[in-house]
């Protein structure tokens, strides 16, 4: 019997109330795997309230009030009963023994509110606790494994996380080589401090929780596009499971990519803010598809707002067990945005930001766990102006195959001379266009898009005044951005301007815009309404938008050097339900399908976009004609749109 439960029953003694008292058990006490499920039981709980719950804690040691989470018994099917079970799968390791507590409810007078402005337990009449649940090897044992490239060609980094910051190694060689002829590489470490957050709840008691130390091992000397295996760890705290990986190979004649924002994570309680469930469909689907690549190499890019763990640090926990069946396979690129950094006192505030940054939306992290807990190529960074770590892996950019892919901080400084305008000129700049024909530009806020955002209207001004000059000189063919949580493809955009309705083109010089952050956070504003339509809303889709919906997924990309296409695949049917195809100015036009622009000899060309510039004056002014003293002139018309 826990300590608990014997002070309980003295208490009840001293009453002279009856001796049977609630009791509450956890089990397995020692799970092998983060993916083993914790039944929780309870019995003899009296006169049971639909409000009963059981809080969730680790450490042990946190006070009452500092619970990760909690469930309602109501879940039971015989909780009326007094007596009851639940189940709480993929608990990750968080390098201490977990707790549960059960609470009779109703709530009492609690002050504190989640993120949605409802009413939090209080946790204040406790009736029983449970005994501690601990992971075997917890915290020696490597955890949250995830790839990425570095700047050099025949290299590839891992990251992971332990409890403690001793030696460790990853161990790594090609496919056929045995295990004992690896070659073995040390591993740096890392870590960050409660004092280096920058506000409520990061940096109290209520969010906070160490986050361990994360080791940074890079494998050399890869040969290109080849399997190899590696584990991570030393012999004295446990390696990992093996993993595997297809090296990178700059001279590919085909690139694969996953590209999605805005993922989440989920866990299998409430706790300060609702967490997005499909954020598991997501994954699961991209699991799928990379599975179905055997031996082909493809990289994972994820644009901003990563775990949404706003300030409670175990959701950053849950968020890399969640990914690491993909992340430690194939390279996962990161990007910052607003839910890992926004903070009142961050560095850059223009005047015409006011609205936009300086608020909390990072929970006072301030960007130090995504510093930390990612190593992005490059080396770019900027101080905080406090005194936690630099803020790091804000621009950079890699060649996979075809595709040079650019990523930016939308955060941070991107106006004319900036480090990082400077940066993105600069690459842009070098572009070697017979090596990779495609370029894919990523950041977090959206230049383009047709949702109701006007907070970020000023935001979407200076990236179209600063960057898309750049992106139109240098031909960047894609440009796909998050924030939004839905799903929008643009046509290829100049100054508002569209340069091509077609979902399938030459690429004609400026990037097709794609709002992607459709991967699992569910809150999201509605589409841009009419102005002239204020009292029954109607939400036109604007002609530049070629295809936008709400269904959760992501976006896989394949390009080889004459083709990129892009398509849409939800997650409700892992289908795909929209596509866009861009072919390369330099692919040979006289075998491209005849309904390319580039196809056409050029006099032809001229000759036909002469006519059918005719053809369309005569029919608008046609049209004019026999609806003009009917409606206004509309500058929307609806396009394809699978929310209808």
């Amino acid at each position: 019997m826990s300590p608990w439960a014997l002070l309980f029953l003295a208490a009840h003694l001293a009453a002279g109330e009856p001796t049977s008292i609630t009791t509450l058990t956890a089990t397995p006490a020692k799970p092998t795997k983060p993916d083993h499920a914790v039944t929780l039981q309870w019995s003899n709980l009296p006169d049971p309230s639909p409000l009963d719950y059981v809080a969730v804690y680790s450490p042990p040691s946190s006070g009452d009030l500092d619970y990760l989470g909690f469930l309602f018994l109501n879940s039971s099917a015989s909780w009326a009963t007094g007596a009851g079970s639940l189940t709480l799968p993929r608990l990750p390791d968080l390098r201490a023994p977990y707790q549960f507590r059960l609470f009779r409810g109703p709530p009492g007078r609690n002050p504190r509110v989640d993120q949605h402005v409802d009413p939090l337990p209080d946790a204040s009449r406790r009736a029983a606790v449970s005994g501690n649940v601990a992971y075997e090897g917890s915290g020696a044992r490597p955890a949250q494994l995830h790839l990425a490239f570095t700047d050099e060609v025949d290299e590839m980094r891992v990251l992971f996380v332990c409890g403690d910051g001793g030696r460790r190694s990853v161990r790594y060689g090609p496919a056929g080589r045995r295990e004992e002829e690896w070659e073995e590489a040390p591993a740096e470490v890392s870590t960050y401090e409660q004092r280096h957050m920058c506000g409520y709840p990061a940096n109290h008691s209520v969010g906070w929780r160490h986050p361990g130390f994360v080791f940074d091992g890079v494998m050399e000397g890869l040969r290109p596009g080849s399997r190899y295996f590696y584990k991570v760890g030393n012999d004295l705290g446990g390696w990992s499971e093996t993993y595997s990986f297809i090296s990178r190979d700059t001279e590919a004649n085909e690139t694969i990519a996953f590209l999605f924002g805005d993922l989440g994570t989920y866990v299998p309680y409430n706790t300060y803010f609702r967490t997005p469930q499909e954020s598991l469909s997501t994954v699961k689907w991209i699991l799928r598809d990379l599975q179905a690549l055997n031996d082909k190499p493809a990289v994972i890019s994820h644009i901003g707002d990563i775990s949404y763990a706003k300030g409670y640090a175990w959701l950053w926990d849950h968020f890399f067990e969640q990914i690491e069946p993909i992340a430690a396979n194939t390279p996962y690129h990161v990007c910052i945005g607003n839910h890992e950094y926004d903070w009142p006192s961050q560095p850059w505030k223009p005047s015409w930001a006011e609205n936009i940054y300086g608020g909390n939306d990072a929970g006072g992290e301030c960007g130090v766990p995504y510093s930390i807990k990612f190593k992005m190529p490059g080396n770019s960074s900027l101080p905080t102006s406090t005194i936690a770590p630099d803020t790091r892996n804000l621009y950079y950019s890699s060649d996979a195959g075809v595709v040079h892919f650019v990523y930016m901080s939308t955060e941070t400084d991107f106006t004319h001379g900036s480090d990082q305008y400077n940066f993105i000129k600069a690459d842009l700049e070098r572009l070697n266009r017979s090596r990779t024909p495609f370029v894919v530009f990523q950041g977090h806020r959206p230049m383009y898009t047709s949702s109701n955002e006007s907070k970020d209207t000023a935001h979407r001004e200076q990236m179209i005044q600063h960057l898309e000059p750049l992106f139109v000189k240098h031909g960047v063919t894609l440009a796909l951005w998050g924030h939004v949580h839905r799903y929008e493809r643009f046509c290829p955009m100049k100054n508002y301007q569209c340069l091509n309705t077609s979902s399938s083109f030459v690429d004609p010089g400026a990037p097709v815009h794609v709002v992607i952050g459709m991967a699992g956070q569910d809150y999201q504003a509605s589409w841009e309404p009419r102005p002239d339509h204020p009292e029954v809303p109607i939400f036109p889709q604007p002609q530049r938008s070629m295809y936008r919906g709400a269904e959760f997924g992501y976006a896989k990309l394949v390009a080889t050097r004459e083709k990129l296409t892009l398509t849409y695949i939800g997650n409700h049917d892992g289908q795909v339900h929209d596509m866009v195809e861009i072919f390369s100015p330099q692919f040979d036009t006289d075998s491209a399908p005849d309904k390319l622009v580039g196809a056409m000899p050029k006099k032809m060309r001229y000759l036909g976009i002469a006519s059918s510039v005719m053809l369309a004056m005569l029919l608008g002014f046609m049209a004019g004609f026999a609806v003009r003293r009917k409606t206004d002139p509309a500058r929307w018309s609806p396009v394809q749109d699978e929310e209808s």
